[in-house]
């Protein structure tokens, strides 16, 4: 479902964010991306979903090629950012509508999927609120809604349960695992939290400046009764990453 081959970004001024990355995903698996902050996560996760363009290396994403057909990829696959993406000042309704037919969808079917995908999220009775209005919990199912309007063959989540509370999280990770189960979707995650990749995932994939630097199924990174915390600190070091990548210059 993924397969990249030296995939690399340098920005200009010759940061190097993404140096060389090799990734294969198989259909129907849920894989972790985990790294420290500026370590390359985001920019990896942007290059995949098409928002940046590699400036070296191959990719081929859901079956296509990711530089050659990048409407293809964008069409077959859903995608979460860190911030979400309802803007603040529409009801949600108005933007599934869009949404949906920015994918060529008709307005029947903008309806019947956009019903099918709320009821499934447990969103029913909230499509002409304000995002404002919204908890935390219900704006980051309205974010899932908004990516899989179009029913994707794979997900794309950008640290996907950052400041929910437990309740919500716990929510949120039933739901990636029945996305899974029921639709065979493979799913692609950023973390920070190693319980939650511990947790959800097939396999993890570490990254950090711009390489990956290990990666396996959880169960075999804690070795020697370490927990997968203490696998990714003995990796990538116990020294402070400033947030955003500033301390770097780089992004997550």
């Amino acid at each position: 479902m993924i397969k990249t081959k030296g995939l690399s970004k340098t920005f200009k001024g010759g940061n190097e964010a993404v140096r060389g990355v090799d990734i294969s995903v198989e259909p129907g698996e849920i894989v972790g991306f985990l790294g420290p902050n500026g370590a390359g996560k985001t920019t990896t996760m942007r290059l995949l979903t098409t928002l940046l363009r590699p400036t070296a290396g191959t990719a081929t994403v859901a079956g296509h090629d990711l530089i050659g057909a990048p409407k293809q990829v964008r069409r077959r696959i859903g995608y979460v950012a860190q911030s979400g993406a309802m803007p603040p000042v529409s009801p949600v309704k108005g933007e599934l509508e869009l949404q949906g037919m920015l994918y060529g969808l008709s307005r029947r079917e903008v309806a019947a999927r956009a019903e099918e995908v709320l009821a499934r999220l447990e969103l029913t009775g909230l499509e002409t609120t304000f995002p404002a209005a919204l908890s935390g919990g219900q704006r980051r199912r309205f974010d899932l809604a908004f990516a899989l309007l179009h029913d994707p063959a794979l997900l794309f989540l950008d640290e996907p349960t950052t400041g929910l509370d437990p309740q919500s999280r716990a929510n949120l990770w039933d739901l990636i695992r029945s996305l899974r189960a029921g639709q065979g979707m493979t799913v692609f995650l950023s973390t920070h939290y190693l319980d939650e990749a511990d947790a959800l995932c097939d396999r993890v994939l570490i990254i950090d400046d711009g390489r990956i630097v290990a990666e396996g199924a959880p169960a075999e990174l804690k070795t020697g009764g370490r927990t997968l915390d203490d696998v990714f600190l003995d990796i990538t070091g116990r020294s402070l990453r400033e947030q955003g990548g500033v301390l770097t210059g780089k992004e997550n």
